[in-house]
């Protein structure tokens, strides 16, 4: 049987892992943190006492890895969402309410209703997003392709766009915008309803996997941290965890780490510099009945109000300015924010702010410019990760691709999503 070395259990890891189990390969799993889930995970909250996640991570219902990865570990149906794909919105500044309602199929006739699109744009300025959806890869920002001045700016593609690349939607990578549109937008209303693990990441991306992967043969170690890899010639041979050595002989390795770890361990490796930060915000109050299962916000703070059984949880992406503010202040001011969408009224409930100072790299050109491929000098080592090019900004979807291309290619199959840009 032949044995791989995965290093990292986060999304990326576990992808490659399960991938890698599937063609009967022989998976050592290994990581710093002393669980699995890397930055999707769930934890209980002695604030709040209850199981919640360290944040809302969103998937489409078109992720093809997503989908595969769930199958695979026997999690399909574990994620919920709307029926039909309908974005809720509420601006702050002006109280104003819509809901973008899109069509299934490919032809985007919802475009052509102006009750299905925010107020203030036009269909013409939608059609725009055609021209954004061909972007080439370079230095282009979103802002090269767009007017800013505008409430087609302000109400669709900035709160799309910071979502999805975190970090200022006007500095983001134009062709991370149009990969983005492409693998959802532009493939109709059924392929973007937007869903959340239910009931919490764990029990349907990380706790499936691991028990697959057990079942399996699969062995898995914890709270050891990798200080260096050892190379002769064009081979990695040795993983040296400190207190242990682990000689690779003629295994396959799948770094799947943050990029400054990888940095440090590969020499010469580039890997993105910036990051951006994400805010979460958690309150123990069931929300009203009827509420939307998530609203986009316009106007405050807050970004994205996703209402959970027992729970309102709110995101922050690009969350830089804020993230150093003094916790019971944010949760005050969020919460106030939360009454004023969904209705409600009442004191400050029991809450947690969690944050992610390094969530993800920032969806700039010059960032996605440092991202390497999955490939590198020694025929045995490959990367895995958000981080890695894999032609997607940093999502769920792009981390579970990433893997799963890690692992083919350690096992000399064919790519299931195609060669990533170079």
């Amino acid at each position: 049987m032949s044995e791989a070395f995965v290093i990292g259990a986060g999304l990326a890891g576990l992808s490659a892992a399960v991938e890698l189990a599937r063609a009967g390969t022989k998976v050592r799993l290994a990581d710093s943190a002393p669980r699995a889930g890397g930055r999707c995970r769930s934890y209980h909250d002695p604030a709040l006492g209850m199981v919640i996640d360290n944040g809302n991570h969103f998937t489409f219902s078109g992720n093809q890895a997503v989908a595969r990865y769930l199958e695979t570990i026997g999690g399909s149906g574990a994620l919920i969402g709307p029926e039909q794909a309908s974005f809720a919105f509420h601006d702050l500044s002006d109280g104003s309410r819509w809901t973008m309602r899109l069509n299934d199929g490919r032809l985007p006739l919802w475009m052509l209703s102006s009750s299905n699109r925010a107020p203030g744009t036009t269909l013409g300025q939608h059609f725009g997003l055609a021209r954004l959806s061909v972007a080439a890869r370079d230095d282009r920002t979103i802002a090269d392709y767009m007017a800013l001045e505008s409430q087609f700016w302000r109400r669709v593609v900035e709160p799309m766009m910071l979502a999805v690349l975190n970090c200022p939607a006007a500095e983001g990578s134009a062709w991370l915008a149009a990969r983005f549109l492409r693998e959802s937008f532009l493939r109709g209303g059924k392929a973007c309803r937007t869903m959340v693990a239910h009931p919490t990441l764990d029990a349907v991306f990380i706790d499936p996997a691991l028990a697959w992967l057990r079942l399996r043969g699969a062995s898995m170690r914890f709270s050891e941290r990798l200080r260096s890899l050892r190379f002769d010639g064009d081979r990695v041979v040795e993983l040296d965890y400190g207190d242990r050595v682990e000689k690779v002989a003629d295994a396959q390795v799948i770094l799947a780490v943050p990029p400054w770890v990888a940095g440090e361990l590969v020499p010469g490796l580039p890997v993105p510099d910036r990051f951006c930060a994400i805010l979460n915000a958690h309150f123990a109050v069931s929300p009203p009945a009827g509420a939307p299962m998530i609203t986009a916000l316009l106007g405050g703070l807050s970004q994205w109000v996703v209402c959970h059984e027992g729970r309102v949880s709110v995101t922050i992406s690009g969350a830089d300015d804020v993230i150093d503010q003094d916790r019971e202040a944010l949760a005050r001011r969020i919460w106030d924010e939360v009454c004023a969408t969904l209705g409600m009224e009442g004191p400050l409930p029991p809450w947690q702010i969690v944050k992610e100072k390094r969530a993800t790299f920032a969806g700039t050109p010059d960032q996605d410019a440092l991202r390497p491929g999955p490939v590198t000098q020694w025929r045995n080592l490959f990367l895995a990760g958000d981080w890695v090019q894999n032609g997607l900004p940093a999502t769920i979807e792009g981390a579970l691709r990433s893997g799963d291309t890690a692992a083919l290619l350690a096992l000399g199959q064919q790519l299931r999503y195609g060669p990533p840009p170079c």
